[in-house]
């Protein structure tokens, strides 16, 4: 007999930014994570010297690799009216290069 309760494939979020502004940056973190836990998001590293082997680097600043167990909760997370709030400090605190949502394995 098969089993058919395969789990949906994980899903990562993938992030560059550059932080201009500390104090308001610190504003976001400060309800990031709850909101973040709420939707099943594991933050796996962050670095703000991240080194290249081939291609294009990030410009400059932070990478962020984060986790969730679907898409379906990454995009609940960042759809969140409480996430979307609290991203505007993020949005005056910081330079974005990119915010990515990457679909892994589970």
């Amino acid at each position: 007999m098969s089993d058919d309760t395969t789990a949906p494939p994980c899903a990562y979020i993938v992030a560059n930014l550059v932080v201009e502004d500390r104090e308001r940056y610190r504003e976001y973190e400060k309800g990031f994570f709850a909101i973040f836990k709420k939707h099943g998001g594991e933050f796996l590293t962050y670095d703000d010297a991240p080194f290249t082997f081939e291609g294009a680097a990030p410009r400059e600043g932070r990478m962020i690799v984060a986790r969730f167990p679907s898409e379906a909760a990454a995009r609940a997370w960042y759809a969140d009216a409480d996430y979307q709030a609290i991203s505007e400090h993020r949005r005056a605190a910081t330079r974005l290069e990119f915010l990515t949502l990457v679909r892994g394995l589970s």
